[in-house]
């Protein structure tokens, strides 16, 4: 759960303050590869044995590239605004002993806590076009949390490298506020939305907006690199909700709280309506043999048991291969109970706890992929849109990355037999 690193400062039988979980959309427990140090789907931020956290001191304006070198090498933090070519703000930053910092990037440098890669829909997972291809920043954003309850988590944009530097080039966007102080975004942006309400059965989305480098708020920009930043939004924060979600332009995270996550279900829950389901012994009703849903470890291979359904009425059936109604569109297929045409998929069971919004029983499964978690957490993932490349939104399965699509983005599932 936590590091070695964390563990040796542990007193004995205390467990460390843990301050939330960020939680990678796309992926169904665990990446597909398997988790592995930095690089995982989830990652659990917990109280550091000494703060880490930093604050903004002295400001130099400076006029030659030399001296914003020297000052950004004596081992402090700090962050260079280059305004053109003869003139950088360095805003160095000190010790603050009441704050953690925890970042998130691409690079696997050590100043990164939390390693994060482009998420392929369906993850279909290629190391290849995520290296080429990724949208994501190196050093894409910072959380700092307070040492002290209630434990406040902030967000900011862009991440210290390992110079302890923060570089916002000539191109990136930037600015002094009214104040005096510098400013600035990404080059593609960190976007947040907070839900409203919570996160919780009655949660509706909220709208997105992008954080600033040093935490302030703005509506979107025309597209995620445009060089004109949106408007500052003054009565939105950068603190992290309970449901709070991050986007760094190929990667989605959702923050739990961790209040949140003690009152959302577990995945010993999910496997015990799994086995509840199971137990009830559904039935294809045409093959009349019993489907069961596979354990949560093989998620991933299709079984002779597993539960297949027709998503535009959600009649569920044993795997059987008629129906088909052309050559061309191979998924589309009639159900032999009310002869409705659409896709035929297998069912998965959503193991990834962080997403479910409730406790309920699985009874909705997302379309086209086929994921299947309560019905509350289905119609509120099938609500939100969630960013996709540089402008465009679209909703998606929380555990696949798939875009939905159909009538209502997700299907109620009809079983025959008891179950229903």
């Amino acid at each position: 759960m936590f590091s070695p690193s964390q563990e040796e400062h542990c007193a004995p039988n205390k467990e460390p303050v843990k301050y939330g979980e960020l939680v990678v959309l796309g992926y169904n427990g665990s990446l597909p590869n398997g988790d592995r140090g930095r690089r995982k789907s989830r990652f659990a931020l917990y109280k550091r044995p000494k703060a880490n956290g930093v604050k903004p001191s002295t400001v130099h304006v400076i006029s030659t590239p030399q001296a914003s070198k020297a000052i950004s090498c004596k081992g402090q933090h700090s962050i260079s605004y280059t305004l053109s070519r003869n003139q950088t703000v360095v805003v160095e930053y000190t010790h603050d002993k009441d704050t953690d910092m925890f970042q998130v990037g691409r690079s696997t440098e050590s100043p990164i806590d939390f390693v994060v890669t482009d998420t392929i829909s369906g993850t279909q997972n290629n190391d290849e076009t995520q290296i080429t291809q990724s949208t994501i920043s190196r050093f894409a954003c910072r959380i700092v949390c307070d040492r002290s309850p209630p434990y406040t988590a902030r967000i900011f944009a862009a991440g210290f490298d390992s110079s302890k530097n923060i570089f916002l080039g000539e191109k990136a966007a930037k600015w002094k506020n009214p104040d005096g102080h510098m400013d600035g975004l990404t080059t593609n942006g960190v976007l947040v939305m907070h839900p409203k309400g919570g996160f919780t059965e009655e949660s509706k989305p909220g709208v997105w907006r992008e954080i600033s480098v040093c935490g302030d708020v703005y509506t979107l920009r025309e597209t995620r690199s445009a060089q004109q930043r949106g408007k500052l939004v003054e009565n939105e924060t950068n603190v992290l909700q309970d449901g709070s979600l991050i986007d760094l332009c190929g990667a989605t995270l959702l923050w739990r709280t961790a209040d949140g996550l003690f009152h959302a279900p577990t995945q010993k829950h999910i496997e015990a309506l799994r086995q509840e389901i199971n137990a009830a012994r559904p039935q294809c009703p045409v093959g009349l043999n019993t489907l069961a849903f596979p354990s949560i470890n093989r998620k991933d291979v299709v079984e002779e048991k597993q539960p297949w359904a027709y998503l535009s009425c959600g009649h569920v059936h044993g795997y059987h291969n008629w129906g088909h109604r052309s050559d061309t569109e191979a998924n589309e297929r009639e159900c032999p109970m009310c002869r409705t045409v659409g896709p035929y998929v297998p069912l998965w069971l959503g193991c990834e706890a962080g997403f479910y919004v409730d406790a309920g029983p699985p009874t909705h499964a997302f379309t086209p992929c086929g994921h299947v978690c309560s019905e509350k957490s289905a119609k509120y993932w099938s609500q939100i849109p969630l960013p996709h490349g540089t402008h465009a939104f679209h909703a998606a399965c929380p555990f696949c990355a798939t875009q939905l699509s159909g009538e209502h983005n997700c299907v109620k599932l009809i079983f025959q037999g008891p179950i229903d």
